[in-house]
């Protein structure tokens, strides 16, 4: 399935598990680029790479 990643998506690679959750910082066609919590920024073609976007629950306020 081909989604539509935008900036702040918040997505995972299932293939490198170690990189850990990653935020979408840019989306042009098919190139992104994902700043990743172990791995750093990460240009990505989406034509040979996967990413799965990550439902997080909303932010408590208290």
């Amino acid at each position: 399935m081909n989604l539509d990643f935008t900036p702040g998506m918040r997505v995972r690679n299932p293939d490198r598990p170690d990189w850990g959750l990653g935020q979408i910082q840019s989306a042009i066609g098919n190139r992104v680029t994902v700043n990743f919590e172990h791995a750093g920024k990460i240009t990505m073609n989406l034509a040979a790479a996967r990413l799965e976007a990550i439902d997080e629950p909303p932010q408590r306020r208290g």
